[in-house]
């Protein structure tokens, strides 16, 4: 578990904004190699990383799709929120004032750990960090390698392209503690690994591993 305690990984299930990232696609590498659009989710994680005042620009989009208090046009389709739009000005003015961090290199180790946990869950129609098995990140993690010291992990449902969950974990609407925007912009992480799969319940799911170094 990342250092910052359980709450930290409590998952989303709303989905949010994009209109320029590719379509998430179903189909998975099988082995520790990301595909096309699941290496578009590090790339985005690494506009955010690395010039965050800029990305403030892109949640500003989220947020004008915004039809009231609590609902947000998504591709299309009207989701509610569980803040609102206070939940997006609170992630804006953290774009900007929140340092850059080093961009992440992929990781073909993390890879494989989210591959397990999206290939595990996923047709079960389970959430949560926690497998089947009762595995935590870490425990999953460390399947493949070391890390030097620290993990986290992230996980999105629902998400249609790249940029929509990066907003959505960015904006972390629902997390009192926003810890999957705080895991996003953690300047100690170096490497990470993205997995997309198809989940029984929400339709698709997203888990991102986290880590400050893999040996």
């Amino acid at each position: 578990m990342d250092r910052r305690g359980a709450s930290a990984w409590i998952c989303l299930i709303v989905a949010a904004f994009l209109a320029t990232s590719p379509v998430l696609a179903m189909a998975q590498s099988p082995a520790g190699d990301m595909d096309q659009t699941e290496a578009a989710v590090l790339q985005e994680l690494n506009l955010a990383r690395t010039n965050p005042a800029a990305y403030a620009g892109v949640v500003e989009q989220y947020k004008r799709d915004f039809k009231n208090y609590t609902m947000v046009l998504v591709d299309g389709l009207w989701t509610r929120t569980v803040e609102g739009v206070p939940a997006v000005d609170e992630a804006i003015g953290y774009l900007r004032k929140v340092a850059p961090a080093p961009a992440l290199s992929a990781s073909g180790p993390l890879v494989l750990s989210a591959r397990d946990h999206v290939n595990d869950i996923g047709p079960k129609g389970m959430t949560g960090h926690e497998g089947s098995d009762g595995s935590r990140p870490a425990v999953r993690i460390r399947r493949y390698g070391t890390p030097k010291s620290t993990t986290g992990e992230n996980i999105a449902f629902r998400p249609v392209t790249a940029r929509s969950i990066v907003v959505q974990l960015i904006v972390d609407d629902g997390v009192p503690d926003r810890g999957h925007r705080h895991t996003i912009f953690d300047p100690d992480f170096r490497v990470a690994g993205v997995a997309i799969g198809p989940h029984k319940i929400y339709g698709r799911m997203c888990v991102i591993n986290f880590a400050d170094q893999m040996e």
